[in-house]
């Protein structure tokens, strides 16, 4: 077991594609933690769908030596919707490396991260990377490091991921520069989980930061906050495999198999002491509870695939503890799952992850947020799904999630990305330049705007318009009232559940116009004249026609009199109006045309 004064914690935090996991690969590599014939590029992401995207997911813990003294990394993903494990992560260090990309310079994840170290109150050591890339600009990078953290322009490591260049000295910064975790080892265990995933035979194994004391195997270990017991299987390290220990000790980072069969009575944040010892020591502070920003419907194409699709959700959520879910049954796609995510490429991987991993085909909804709906009697709802709102007549006020935005642009951009943001609703609070030296032209826009606004098309927009070169980086802030109301969708005058959707008001008219134009187009023919019509509460907002199929009942005349040709017509005219009075509202809405409106 490694003496305190020898070990270092720590963490690499980045923006998404800035090189972290290639970096981590070098630390490996250098370390001799792996040796040349077991390296592969991203050798820390688990996932197949982190290696193709390049994209961090999960984050990943390894144990490396160097020089006489132990460095636990935990390397975390980049993108925003992620943070979540980036802040866990952090709290179980005492410092952590700050990677800039040198092409790219300091961006919108690049902030977002350093705040969650800087409230952590952690030894940040600045690392520039990606320096052997023919346009690296390394004088800018630097001086908007200076200017972001106030450090020395010698504190800064020059460093390549690629070709290994500055490894030794951050491995030398760490030593030097981390200072040593602190800690009781005599007294009694109490170790944080910062994050777990799930063994066919040790069952939920938890990564933990030992605080004080020591982990063995064979004790029994209590969880003092779902007051669980059960026998520790095994203890170790990732190295980057799973190492068997004898035991773990203060300050160290480690892995300890529990033998639980339910993720959920190992929960993240949690503190793990022994069952002998409970009553002598106290929980740590852990984390707070993490809370979904966006909900969609999950819906099998096929609805016999609906357990699989239930077993397929639980065996993910073991491996990703920010994902919600309950039961959803809807008239149009039938039984399905409501799933709360932290945000859209969340509920891209998830999705992506159901296709690949189990072989499923599904249907998602429209991404929504939650409202919190103050009802006329005072009770308090939270809403998730149209269907659930209740009648405007019994809503006192409607509150809706606001988020703090932070967009990195060029100074040329700045025009265009104001205009898109004031058009999704946001509030302007101050614009802050990067660098003071001439010629450097980045700025950081900061913005208040609705959760709502920036879920389906903002990314994309913000994208074009900055010519790639805008990121943006978000955080809850609070619940404002909106004026946002139900938009119904009827077909032949009847209401169609499954098409409701929540909308603003001053909006609804645009929205529930696009809507019904859509199902126009989608909707097959009837024998009669079809209405499509939007609307919000009785009143009809927009409408669109589907002429009646035809049928060309004269095509069987040859000859004779213009008025044989009349008589038939009539006919036919009087069957229709009859057809319609009977048969309206018994159209079938084939799922492609569900499909088409949840898509728009």
């Amino acid at each position: 077991m490694a003496s305190l004064q020898t070990i270092r914690n720590f963490s690499i935090i980045a923006h998404i594609d800035h090189g972290k996991s290639t970096l981590a690969d070098r630390l490996l590599e250098v370390t001799g933690t792996i040796s040349e014939r077991d390296m592969k590029a991203q050798l820390l992401d688990q996932m197949d769908i982190e290696r193709e995207r390049g994209i961090t997911i999960k984050l990943q813990p390894v144990r490396m030596e160097h020089n006489g003294h132990v460095l636990n990394l935990i390397d975390t993903p980049g993108h925003v919707d992620f943070t979540y494990e980036v802040s866990r992560s952090l709290a179980a260090v005492e410092g952590t490396l700050l990677l800039v990309d040198c092409t790219q310079g300091v961006q919108a994840q690049t902030l977002g991260n350093l705040y969650l170290a800087l409230e952590q109150d952690l030894e940040i050591i600045p690392v520039i990377n990606k320096v052997d890339l023919p346009n690296a600009d390394v004088e800018k990078t630097k001086s908007e490091i200076i200017n972001l953290i106030g450090c020395a322009e010698e504190d800064i490591i020059l460093a390549s991921g690629k070709t290994g260049q500055g490894v030794p000295e951050i491995l030398d910064a760490v030593i030097e520069r981390i200072p040593a975790p602190q800690g009781e080892p005599d007294a009694p265990l109490r170790a944080m989980i910062f994050d777990s995933y799930f063994d066919e035979y040790k069952g939920v194994v938890a990564s933990v930061r030992i605080i004080d004391g020591e982990a063995k195997k064979g004790v029994e270990a209590f969880y003092m906050g779902t007051h669980g017991t059960a026998g520790i299987v095994d203890v170790g390290y990732f190295m980057p495999k799973f190492k068997s220990s004898a035991h773990i000790g203060t300050g160290e980072i480690g892995m300890i198999a529990t033998g639980l069969k339910n993720i959920k009575d190992c929960r993240v944040g949690d503190t793990i002491t022994l069952t002998k010892t409970k009553d002598q020591t106290t929980a740590l502070d852990g984390y707070k509870e993490i809370k979904p920003m966006v909900f969609a419907g999950i819906f099998p194409k096929e609805g016999n695939d609906y357990a699989a699709l239930r077993d397929a959700i639980e065996k993910l959520s073991l491996s990703d503890s920010s994902l919600h879910f309950e039961p959803e049954h809807s008239k149009a796609l039938g039984h399905g799952f409501r799933c709360g995510f932290l945000g859209l490429l969340h509920l891209e991987i998830v999705q992506e992850r159901l296709r690949r991993e189990h072989n499923l085909e599904i249907t998602a909804t429209v991404p929504s947020v939650a409202y919190h709906v103050k009802k006329s009697s005072n009770e308090n709802i939270v809403v998730t799904s149209p269907l659930d709102l209740p009648d405007p007549n019994h809503i006192a006020e409607i509150k809706e999630p606001w988020v703090k935005v932070d967009i990195v642009t060029t100074q040329e951009t700045i025009g265009g990305i104001m205009t898109l943001v004031q058009e999704k609703r946001g509030e302007y609070v101050n614009t802050e330049y990067l660098t003071s030296d001439i010629g450097a032209n980045r700025v950081i826009l900061h913005y208040n705007i609705p959760l709502a606004s920036i879920l389906v098309d903002f990314y994309d927009k913000l994208k074009t318009i900055s010519s790639g070169y805008g990121s943006m980086n978000y955080e809850f802030l609070e619940l404002r009232v909106a004026d946002v109301v139900r938009l119904n969708i009827l077909v032949a005058e009847e209401i169609v559940e499954a098409l409701a959707t929540i909308v603003w008001r001053d909006e609804a008219f645009k929205t529930g116009k696009a809507i019904v134009k859509q199902l126009k187009e989608t909707l097959p023919r009837q024998m009669f004249a079809l209405k499509i019509q939007a609307a919000v509460g009785g009143k009809i907002i927009a409408a669109e026609r589907l002429s009646a199929m035809r049928k060309d009942v004269t095509a069987k005349l040859y000859g004779g009199d213009v008025t044989r040709k009349r008589k038939l017509l009539e006919k036919q005219k009087k069957g229709k109006k009859k057809m319609l009075a009977m048969g309206a509202g018994k159209v079938d809405i084939p799922p492609e045309a569900y499909i088409a409106v949840l898509k728009r």
